[in-house]
């Protein structure tokens, strides 16, 4: 069987990453008879300029699309496309635009656990985001995210508290920008193939069929 690593460079208030995870996931279920899956999240934020507490989602939304019914328009498509793949989306809960560097530092430490720990903690704040309207910029909702998916609340706390890491995640976000990604969701493929955008399940399953029928030629090439 093949195995194909696949980073995904994503935001967690970003809703067409969350939707690209779960059609991610889609396609990954479509292939796994033929074909291992390995995924690593890859930290991006989409409004680095917010400050530590957020900012009224609302507002700031409306200002970034260009009025109330246009945030209404986009906000309708994405409950459509959430409920085909089972999100469901609650924009109205989300009171608060939150900034997501600490997020995408227990994304990291979760890492450093294995990626099982990480893709918990992953899922978890898009839902507390996205489903639930909970601050993912609050320590204390990052807590109960890292407690639930099996971190040690005490260690993170410690981190959370400390400037751990944050140098890191902004420089892994400024080396993605380098490389091109400037927008997300951006999955990229055993380093070397790229697509971009919240794509379908089959257009993500054939990607994975062709990298692993490339790589099978290549190395029976090798034999």
């Amino acid at each position: 069987m093949e195995r194909i690593t696949i980073d995904v460079v994503s935001d967690v208030v970003c809703p067409w990453c969350y939707l690209g995870k779960a059609r991610l996931e889609l396609a990954i279920a479509e292939v796994q008879d033929q074909i291992g899956v390995d995924i690593n999240w890859r930290p991006y934020r989409l409004n680095p300029d917010y400050p530590k507490e957020g900012v009224d989602q609302k507002k700031a939304l409306a200002e970034k699309l260009g009025g109330e019914e246009r945030v209404a328009q986009a906000h309708k498509m994405l409950t459509d496309y959430g409920r085909e793949v089972g999100i469901a989306f609650d924009f109205e809960a989300i009171k608060i635009g939150p900034n997501t560097l600490d997020a995408h530092r227990l994304i990291h430490w979760a890492m450093i656990e294995g990626r099982e720990k990480q893709d918990k903690v992953v899922a978890a704040l898009f839902r507390a985001n996205f489903e639930e309207g909970r601050n993912v910029g609050e320590h204390a909702v990052l807590l109960d995210i890292a407690e639930k998916a099996g971190l040690d609340r005490s260690v993170i706390a410690s981190l959370l508290a400390s400037d751990a890491d944050r140098d890191l995640i902004v420089a892994e976000i400024k080396a993605a920008q380098e490389m091109g990604v400037n927008g997300v969701p951006f999955f990229i493929f055993d380093q070397q193939y790229a697509v971009s955008g919240a794509q379908t399940p089959d257009v993500l399953a054939n990607a994975l069929r062709d990298i692993a029928k490339a790589k099978a030629e290549a190395r029976s090439g090798l034999n």
